[in-house]
């Protein structure tokens, strides 16, 4: 459910009334009471009836086949003794959300769950709690590193940010620029090279046209403007290829997107976060599904925050959370 804070709640709420025949296929990991607080706002904000959504609580993700027709079926997945004011970063906010993710993870690390889609938590709330992870991304990454007995060097993942008509992959994540310079390796490079083929092959797509962005200005112009592009990226992409994957570059990064977008690739690997999420945010952030590659299970999630200004507003669109349901069950298809 995200940041009991947050939007996450509502948006939960508001997906299923939008679309009611996801409610046979999907289980909430979140707090009831708070799912019941969310379901007022939405249902207040809508005009629908007070009974418009009924919630079920399981017990277990395995209870799914006896929720009743037309309930939303909620696994109390958190301990909250009462909903936490919205719209503030707060410990108990953020320690319930990482709960919901570790219950979340492990159903699908055990098989229990075909994917896992997770509503926006708040970095600042998790960090409160205690959390040592900057976001869903690394916490997922230890937790199944754990569950599989691995160090989680040994479980490298990658960020794919995607809206219609755009995709791209990130070589580092949630770092300093400073530290996102240097982690632009040769092996960081072709270790995402490897990771984005191989999801794009496990989702049915085995041959991706890989666009690799330059780190530099017209990706260092011959070596004028930065040797990053000669020493470090031209290198992992011809080995990227010695190896059957269809990656081109370095390219020029403030064009590859437009490029891609146009048709010319299916997918960009960008040197950097914000290199790479900035167009997509731009294209499409109501739309947008942030998917992580490189886990043994399907994780998707919205591409947009917490929105605490919105909390408790019934204003906050569920657009992009639908985006990120529809690819999680896209992805477990194949």
């Amino acid at each position: 459910m995200g940041d009991p804070a947050g939007i996450g709640p509502e948006i939960v709420v508001k997906a299923f009334h939008e679309r009611p025949e996801l409610l046979r296929r999907v289980v909430v990991a979140g707090d009831v009471a708070t799912l019941r607080r969310a379901a007022r706002v939405v249902q207040a904000d809508s005009g629908l009836a007070a009974d418009g959504l009924m919630l079920a609580q399981l017990a277990e993700v395995s209870d799914f086949g006896q929720v009743p027709p037309g309930c939303l079926a909620v696994v109390q997945a958190c301990e909250l003794p009462q909903p936490v004011p919205l719209g503030h970063v707060s410990a108990a906010a953020g320690r319930a959300a990482a709960d919901c993710i570790r219950y979340g993870a492990q159903a699908a690390l055990d098989g229990r769950a075909r994917a896992l889609v997770t509503a926006p938590i708040h970095k600042e709330a998790l960090a409160a709690a205690g959390v040592t992870h900057p976001g869903h991304t690394e916490m997922l990454q230890a937790l199944a590193a754990e569950h599989h007995g691995l160090d989680v060097k040994e479980l490298p993942v990658r960020m794919m940010l995607s809206c219609p008509g755009l995709r791209t992959v990130l070589v580092s994540i949630h770092v300093s620029l400073r530290q996102a310079l240097q982690a632009v390796t040769l092996d960081q490079v072709l270790q995402t090279l490897r990771i984005t083929h191989r999801h794009f092959g496990s989702v049915g797509w085995p041959h991706p046209r890989i666009a690799v962005a330059g780190l530099n200005p017209h990706a260092g112009e011959g070596g004028l403007f930065g040797l990053e592009e000669i020493e470090v990226i031209e290198p992992a992409v011809r080995q990227a290829r010695e190896e059957g994957i269809d990656a081109s570059g370095p390219h020029a990064p403030d064009t590859v997107f437009m490029r891609a977008r146009q048709g010319a690739f299916d997918v960009v690997l960008a040197m950097y976060h914000d290199q790479g999420l900035i167009p997509v945010k731009l294209l499409g952030l109501e739309h947008g599904v942030n998917t992580t590659l490189g886990l043994p299970f399907v994780r998707t999630s919205p591409d947009h925050g917490t929105a605490f200004d919105l909390a408790g507003t019934g204003r906050a669109s569920a657009a992009s959370l639908l985006a990120a349901i529809d690819a999680a069950l896209l992805a477990t298809q194949n």
